[in-house]
Order: C-alpha cells, then structure tokens, then sequence
C-alpha cells in the first residue's frame, strides 16, 4: 500500500458528459475555478483539458489554455498544473464499407509539434503523454491515433522544455512503447504513469487485470491509477493498495453517489476521507514536486 498518495483531479475532460451534467465545467473561467476548487479540496495536481464554450465540445486553442492557465497561476492556491496533449489524434471513418473519405466533423489531426503549443508557451510543469493508439469509445469509426513516430517526438520535445510528461497507459501493450522511450533516453526519471482503466477497448477495470499491469510497470516509477464511472471512487484505495497514487474527477465520473451529481471538489473531498480513513497521508503539491523533481510552475 502507498502510505502517503497524491490526487490527481481531471476535471472537465473532452468527452460528452457537458449535456449530462451542469457541473462539468465549460468556459475558461468555469474550468479554473473548477480547478481552484480541487486544490482547495486536496488535489495537489489538476489535469487541464479545454471545451469550446460555444459546443462544449473539447478543443486545443491555445487560447484557451492560456485563460485557464492564467486564472489559475493568478489564484492564491498553490496546485500543479497538468496540461492534455492528447487532443489532435482523433481520426473518425466514414464507415464500415467507405472508410475513406474521412468524417469531417470528428477528425482532428494534428502533428507533434502543433499538438504541444500550447505546453511550450505556457510551460506546465507536467503534461500528458498518451502511449498508444486505440479503439476509444463504445461503437462508432472513432480511432485515438497516436503513433510510435508522433510519440517519440512529442516525447523528446516535452524533455526539451523541461516538463514531466504523465504516460498516459491505457492497455497492457501501451508500456511497451513506455519501456522502449525510456531506454531510448526520451523520459527522465522519475518516471511518472497513470494506469487508465475501464475505457472501453482498453485495460478492463477488474482487480486482476489492474495488478498485471502494476506488475509490468518500469522500476522506479511513480505511478496512478483511476476508473470511471461507478468504479472511481472505488479506484481510490485499489490504487492506494495497489502502491499508486490517486484520481478522480468529472471527466471520468460525474456522480459522487447514485442519481447524485458531483462537483470536482466533492469528488476531491471524497478521496481524501477514503484515503484517509486508510490511515494514508494525503501529499501536497510542493511534497508532489519534490517526489517528481518538478520545477516549480509559473
């Protein structure tokens, strides 16, 4: 068991859960809040995606980020910022029996450089990493591209830049590509994973399938995991347990409890009493940076 775990609040995410709660945050100054709300509840980390405030839709404008960034930098509370850059590897085909041409309305691809904008002007102390390509949703032509190439150089730019990138993990095969960029000298230590569990076609959330792949991580590594929906919160001490550290938040799971709407405070505030009715010690963001070897943001 991990005796002292950090938590990790992602708190808008990209997917479609705007239209099914009110309290997923949308704008600019709705996900800062949003953020400044977790720090306050004991998140020493918040995970940054934005939404087009028009569509709600999930976006990568820098401008965006910038706004978010800066509301929060600006704010007495002290948390590290941890930027998506996993938008621009969306690929959606035009069916079954015309893969091509390519949906118009889904497809967002980007290359590595364009991908990371916005972390190399804004300069996070950490941001996402995602180690694969999948099937991500339920049904539908959708494909999360993420290619070994467009990987290696995203890796090595974020190295550049002096940010700690979060592996993002979300099948077993994904930590090969892991192992393979930390021998090739793209990933500095400590190493920092976030086992994702639960989405569908990739690592199934069950007990067994999560210690095989804790069993696969690299040695040394820092590592979190989480599931979503109703397996959330339960994740928060099956991470614990299992030696990871902690997350939660509304892009993976909008209820605090059945029919109950949560906001990513109250998720936040959940986590800590569970954790802490482990008889575990709930880290703060300068212990976070120091167990991570950030520099400090902003």
């Amino acid at each position: 068991m991990n005796a002292d775990a950090f938590i990790t609040c992602a708190v808008t995410g990209a997917g479609a859960t705007a239209d099914r709660s009110d309290l997923v945050p949308v704008t600019p100054r709705q996900i800062a809040d949003a953020a400044i709300e977790a720090g306050k509840a004991g998140a020493a980390i918040v995970h940054i995606h934005v939404r087009d405030p028009a569509t709600g839709k999930g976006a990568r404008d820098l401008g965006l980020y910038r706004e978010v960034v800066e509301r929060v930098r600006s704010s007495n509370v002290d948390v590290v910022l941890n930027l998506s850059a996993g938008m621009g590897g969306d690929l959606v085909l035009g069916g079954d029996e015309a893969p091509l041409p390519l949906d118009p309305d889904g497809t967002d691809m980007a290359g590595a450089a364009e991908r990371l904008a916005h972390v190399e002007e804004l300069l996070p102390e950490i941001c996402t990493l995602d180690c694969g390509s999948m099937n991500f949703a339920a049904g539908g032509d959708y494909v999360l591209v993420n290619t070994p190439g467009i990987l290696r150089a995203m890796a090595r730019r974020i190295q550049e830049l002096g940010v700690r990138p979060e592996l993002e993990v979300f099948d077993s095969g994904h930590l090969v590509l892991v192992k393979e960029l930390i021998d090739e000298g793209l990933i500095d230590d400590p190493v920092l994973i976030q086992l994702c569990m639960g989405i569908p076609y990739g690592a199934p959330e069950d007990p067994t399938t999560l210690m095989t792949m804790v069993g696969r991580l690299p040695a040394g590594c820092v590592f979190s995991a989480f599931a979503i929906g109703r397996m959330q919160l339960p994740y928060v001490a099956m991470a614990a347990l299992a030696g990871g550290n902690v997350r939660v938040g509304l892009e993976d799971n909008i209820y605090l409890s059945r029919g109950v709407l949560a906001t990513n405070g109250q998720l936040v505030e959940r986590a800590v009493t569970i954790l802490e009715a482990m008889n575990a010690r709930v880290l703060g963001p300068d212990e976070v940076r120091a167990k991570l070897g950030l520099r400090r943001d902003g």
